[in-house]
């Protein structure tokens, strides 16, 4: 029996092809959408199940139609409003579905093109859809923590409750996660007043504002390092393994006196951390030479996923790696800047994974 993972991948193939070859949407339709919703349980083909050109009558406005409204149990569950898949996602297509979702008892809404999906509820006010999507989902580039999100909406378990509750979870998370990383590239001055007023006696005044805030960054810095060592410990230990005090590769040293440095160490266990959702780490390797230290996949110099220029006492330079293996190099402030080009790393171990 296909699984539900075999489904999705399948439909990500569709999606690819259809991008290339669906000009509108009644073909993005056939290629993509109407297979999605077959993979989610619906029998597309029951019209007590999957009601194509469902009519939403807006007030004044008669005859307005979404492309599909699923049905459990005789009541409309979701709305689909189907696009091109040439055709980008905004507002416009926002408004038309946001006008016809209050006039139904669907409380979940999904957008889509084909390419991506988007799913809407009525988190912030009953009956009115929210204005930012809570769960997004790419067909042709997810992982298998979204896919797991995706089989929520699946008819065999469908939970209007439940996934309400989790839209709202993931709506606040999304919030917070935004919040905390503007934190961590440039500390706001409320965020430094805040946490000013733990750590120090006495008014937070602009001069103090200014000298705490270098330390805040710093310090959060430090939790991110810290959560990773815990997390890759974790990972290198396994199970009936004892715990090692400091996790960490075998520096290399020779003749020539190369020495492996902290501060590499470091950028090479953040590209670990990049790399693990994509790869065993245990594949992501580090080969350290006068000039740069290589991170590779595989212990192969073919393979290069980034270098590290940090031998500078002045300077520090990522090597980036695109599709070609050439090689751009950027100007770091400290190793944690790695993750500001973790996208690039992703995409450089993904080419060597699909070869």
């Amino acid at each position: 029996m296909v699984t539900f993972i075999e489904q999705i991948e399948t439909l990500a193939n569709r999606s690819k092809v259809a991008e290339r070859q669906a000009l509108t949407e009644e073909a993005t339709k056939t290629a993509v959408i109407l297979p999605f919703i077959q993979a989610l349980g619906f029998d597309v083909f029951n019209l007590d199940e999957v009601l194509p050109e469902f009519i939403a009558d807006i007030g004044t406005k008669k005859g307005e139609k979404v492309d599909f409204a699923i049905k459990i149990d005789g009541q409309i569950a979701m709305l689909v409003e189907a696009k091109p898949i040439n055709c980008k996602l905004g507002d416009t297509q926002f408004s038309q579905l946001f006008r016809y979702f209050h006039v139904t008892e669907a409380r979940l809404a999904i957008l889509t093109n084909g390419k991506e999906a988007w799913f809407f509820s009525d988190t912030d006010e009953p009956n009115k859809m929210d204005k930012k999507p809570f769960f997004t989902f790419d067909f042709q580039n997810h992982d298998k923590m979204q896919v797991q999100e995706l089989s929520r909406f699946q008819k065999s378990c469908f939970a209007i409750d439940s996934i309400i509750e989790a839209a709202s979870n993931l709506k606040y998370t999304r919030a917070a996660a935004a919040y905390l990383k503007k934190q961590l590239d440039d500390p706001d001055d409320d965020f430094v007043r805040l946490v000013g007023r733990q750590i120090h006696e006495g008014s937070i005044t602009k001069s103090v504002s200014e000298q705490l805030k270098p330390a805040i960054q710093a310090a959060l810095d430090e939790i991110i390092r810290d959560r990773i060592q815990d997390k890759l410990s974790i990972t290198f230990r396994g199970d009936s393994s004892p715990a090692p005090s400091k996790v960490e590769p075998e520096i290399e040293e020779d003749a020539s006196g190369i020495e492996t440095t902290e501060e590499e160490l470091e950028g090479f266990m953040i590209v670990r951390a990049i790399g693990a959702r994509l790869a065993p780490i245990d594949r992501i390797t580090m080969r350290d030479a006068k000039s740069y230290c290589a991170i590779l996949m595989d212990d192969n110099n073919r393979r290069p996923v980034c270098r590290l220029y940090f031998n500078s006492p002045t300077t520090k330079h990522l090597g980036i790696f695109d599709a070609s293996k050439v090689e751009t190099r950027v100007r770091i402030d400290r190793p944690s800047d790695i993750y500001k080009h973790a996208e690039a790393i992703e995409a450089a171990m993904q080419a060597y994974l699909t070869a």
